[in-house]
């Protein structure tokens, strides 16, 4: 297996190296692709420096501004296929995604194309979060799956790892979500294609450094996002292979 991790970017100044590092030591991932947005506080050149000899398996793209997660996803991918990727895997920049679950999520890829590292089937959790943010995404979850019919348990998860196959097969430049939204949206077009899926439960660990990328105009993106596809839910017939299971027990 070839699996390339896709790192989007934005004022990760403090978190960048010791997670390249750290995903690099992980079995079967071959690569990192990093996709800045210009981050002030310096993130790209950074990068750039783990480009040397010692880490020559990182490949770094700079845009120019902040455009958005789902076009850095986009980007990243579209690279990790040109670098020849089997698998291609998506994570956070700030330690809420840890490493040392990418096995987990790439030995469940075996037997399904989509695998969610997931919050909430039994044995994920969240820490770190307070009452607020707790709810937010619950309810965002909620909605998912009452307007959009998605079967995963975390819809909103960034952790995922696609089988190049499937990447290849879907119609991205259709995707019109360019934020957060964009995790449904995705997850959306998988399903209706018929992608096996499963979830893998992780414990997520709130951010220790930086600020959260989170605003108020993400929120009603996602809104506006899942409005749009519910009338596309409306008219599609379904597809097989939809059905999501989880594909490991609790974590530690």
């Amino acid at each position: 297996m070839r699996a390339i991790v896709v790192i989007p970017t934005y004022n990760e100044a403090p978190n960048i190296s010791p997670l390249v590092s750290e995903v690099l030591e992980q079995r079967d991932v071959a690569g990192v692709v990093i996709v800045d947005d210009n981050s002030p506080d310096g993130t790209g050149r950074i990068a750039d420096d783990l480009r040397q000899p010692s880490l020559a398996r990182v490949h770094v793209i700079h845009r120019p501004g902040k455009l958005g997660l789902g076009t850095a996803y986009l980007a990243g991918m579209a690279a990790a296929l040109e670098l020849a990727a089997d698998r291609v895997v998506t994570m956070d920049a700030d330690f809420s995604h840890r490493p040392e679950y990418l096995p987990r999520l790439l030995a469940a890829s075996d037997a399904h194309e989509l695998v969610i590292g997931s919050r909430y089937v039994p044995g994920g959790d969240v820490l770190n979060w307070g009452l607020h943010r707790r709810l937010l995404s619950r309810c965002a979850n909620l909605m998912a799956h009452r307007a959009l019919g998605l079967q995963a348990r975390d819809c909103t998860a960034g952790y995922r790892c696609y089988h190049a196959d499937l990447l290849r097969r879907l119609r991205l430049d259709r995707i019109r979500s360019s934020g957060y939204s964009f995790l449904i949206e995705m997850l959306f077009v998988c399903q209706g294609e018929g992608a096996s899926v499963a979830e893998v439960p992780i414990v997520f660990d709130d951010r220790q450094f930086g600020a959260s990328k989170i605003s108020q105009v993400e929120i009603y993106r996602a809104l506006q996002t899942v409005s749009r596809l519910m009338l596309k839910h409306a008219v599609r017939r379904p597809r097989a292979g939809g059905r999501v299971r989880v594909a490991d027990g609790p974590v530690g």
